[in-house]
């Protein structure tokens, strides 16, 4: 009998990329955080996906040139997938982040996995199970200890703004690019695909990064924000898309969205290495129960005769 080929690294180690993807985007927030005052929001995204472009051609240039026929022939959902993940999610929160504060931003972008896995039923027809539903209300819990700093009084408090809907926008954004993923040609190199996505993104910001260069605040180029902008582009832009496109084609959206609620626990621990920010006593309650959530929600379930497989 011929032996069974050997399952690729994503087949074998899914959630490790998701963790990867969502432990790159929260170090994004830092860096953001950190050139704030040097770099405006939407030259750090062109930024951020120029460098992941160049770095994707290596290997996207071959395949597309292969696959170029199927490339044009699928060209709506690639383009589709551009502009949803790419183009428009950073933009919305960005837009979001000037009218609201990151508490709100945090609580909102914390109901992704919700929204996704909610688009996932209606639209793929998948269906969530009791410990699925049960590990995202024990994550969002955790997300909410830490947003809520661990007193529930601030979440009665909280108000809402024009922002919180750019915010709630950019949750449907992302929860629709997540699942748009499952829909995307198999025919086609992921590498080529990254490469669409990427610039199908550009095309969408550049005018908007045309207005910031004209009407918004002035760029102050120096060593740290040059090399912060290369950073976002090879972590959070390149690295981030290449590792939660191949786990989520492995476990599913619903699944892959889950692992977003990692955000606002990752994020604490990067801003004390790198900040200097110390945690407090909710990050490690809102840390245990995110991960409980999540080990929950990916947990298989043991047959019965997997118990008397061999002796």
């Amino acid at each position: 009998m011929r032996e069974r080929p050997a399952p690729s690294f994503a087949a074998s180690h899914p959630y490790l990329l998701l963790t990867l993807a969502v432990a790159f985007w929260s170090s994004n927030m830092i860096v953001g955080r950190a050139i704030r005052d040097e770099v405006p929001p939407v030259t750090l995204a062109l930024g951020r996906w120029i460098v992941a472009f160049l770095l994707t051609l290596p290997w996207a240039l071959p395949p597309l040139r292969r696959q170029w026929a199927a490339v044009r022939r699928h060209w709506a959902i690639l383009a589709l997938l551009g502009v949803l993940g790419v183009g428009c999610y950073n933009t919305f929160a960005y837009l979001a982040l000037r009218h609201t504060s990151a508490t709100n931003a945090a609580m909102l972008n914390s109901f992704t996995p919700v929204a996704t896995m909610l688009l996932a039923a209606a639209v793929l027809g998948h269906r969530l199970t009791r410990r699925q539903v049960l590990g995202v209300a024990v994550s969002l819990a955790g997300v909410l200890a830490i947003v809520a700093q661990g007193r529930w009084q601030v979440l009665a408090s909280l108000s809402f703004n024009r922002g919180d809907l750019w915010m709630l926008g950019a949750v449907a954004v992302w929860g629709i690019y997540t699942v748009a993923l499952h829909r995307r040609p198999a025919g086609i190199d992921p590498m080529a695909q990254l490469a669409v996505f990427i610039a199908v993104g550009i095309l969408v910001l550049l005018p908007f990064g045309l207005w910031e260069w004209r009407d918004g605040p002035p760029l102050r180029w120096h060593a740290d924000s040059l090399l912060a902008i290369v950073y976002v582009g090879i972590f959070p832009g390149f690295l981030g898309m290449v590792c939660y496109n191949a786990g989520v084609a492995v476990v599913g959206p619903g699944v892959g969205s889950l692992f977003l609620h990692l955000m606002p626990a990752l994020t604490p621990l990067f801003a004390f290495v790198f900040l200097g920010e110390r945690p407090a006593w909710y990050h490690a309650v809102g840390i245990v129960a995110i991960l409980a959530g999540i080990l929950l929600a990916t947990a298989r379930p043991r047959l019965p005769q997997d118990r008397h497989e061999r002796a």
